[in-house]
């Protein structure tokens, strides 16, 4: 049965979570205040939790300092292609793990896993001469087809194989009787099964494009191509020094698709890790 907590009881609860929310809110909104303050007060102590006076045109230096709204849709759309891409190569290589059966699975498994154990800096060199080779330095091509096949895929496959284990084995018995093949199967029945898992795997992948840095330094050298992340380095003055207001108010609109996109899929997001951790 489900027991209600006594009016005492909220409170301490709600008191202790509001606290404990401190750490986490703060540095954001400190981050969204000084975006509006002069750089004399960025760093006043104590901090100003409200600014004295709002100044709105370091938004509008964002834009004019650097091509901040080209590099704004570099990376929603190198986002959106690589979360698309992720998503449909791991639904159907987690599908084939969880529920195909051929000869050394579990040991192509465990090979695919490892990819999750080198890290990104061991292989740049390699991938940066390959994709030279190939003529595609400078373009977006190597922050597509990196995270859609390294590591990021790697993880996405991890937890779409653990949803579909999870699932009823008799639905898919009930619609191979229906005479439904395996790939109806899977885009009938599985794949409309797995939203959480999927939003799961979105979220993640697109949080790890759209924070993605250390490619974009490497294979990009023209600012009209840059993403976000190395844009926001280039929020300098004639000495080198960080113009900070400017900085942060950049920050803060880099931040907002991240959280806006988290607001939307956050139901389906628990949901998908908590289906993850159902069998192994």
């Amino acid at each position: 049965m489900k027991t209600e907590l006594s009016p005492r009881a909220k409170v301490l609860v709600y008191g202790t979570m509001c606290v404990l929310l401190i750490p986490f809110v703060f540095p954001t909104w400190w981050m969204v205040t000084s975006s509006f303050k002069p750089v004399s007060d960025i760093f006043a102590f104590p901090p100003q939790l409200i600014p004295r006076s709002f100044d709105f045109t370091t938004y509008g230096q964002v834009f004019t300092l650097q091509p901040f709204a080209k590099q704004y849709w570099n990376s929603a759309y190198i986002a959106a292609v690589v979360t698309a891409g992720t998503m449909g190569i791991s639904s159907m290589a987690g599908y084939a793990f969880a529920r195909i059966r051929f000869p050394f699975a579990n040991a192509i498994f465990m090979v695919v896993l490892l990819g999750l154990l080198i890290p990104s800096e061991v292989t740049i060199v390699p991938l940066f001469q390959l994709f030279l080779k190939l003529g595609m330095v400078n373009t977006h091509w190597p922050l597509i087809l990196v995270p859609i096949f390294g590591a990021p895929s790697v993880f996405a496959t991890f937890v779409m194989r653990q949803f579909f284990i999870s699932l009823p084995v008799e639905l898919e018995e009930a619609a191979r009787v229906d005479g439904l093949s395996r790939f109806k199967i899977f885009t009938r029945i599985a794949l409309p099964l797995a939203r959480p898992a999927l939003a799961s795997v979105a979220i993640f992948t697109f949080l790890h494009s759209w924070n993605l840095y250390l490619e974009p330094i490497v294979f990009l050298s023209s600012a009209d191509k840059f993403t976000l992340p190395q844009a926001l380095t280039q929020f300098t003055d004639a000495y080198g020094g960080p113009m900070w207001n400017i900085q942060l108010a950049a920050a803060t609109l880099t931040a907002l698709p991240v959280l806006i996109v988290f607001i939307i899929a956050q139901k389906h997001f628990v949901e998908g890790l908590a289906h993850t951790g159902l069998k192994g």
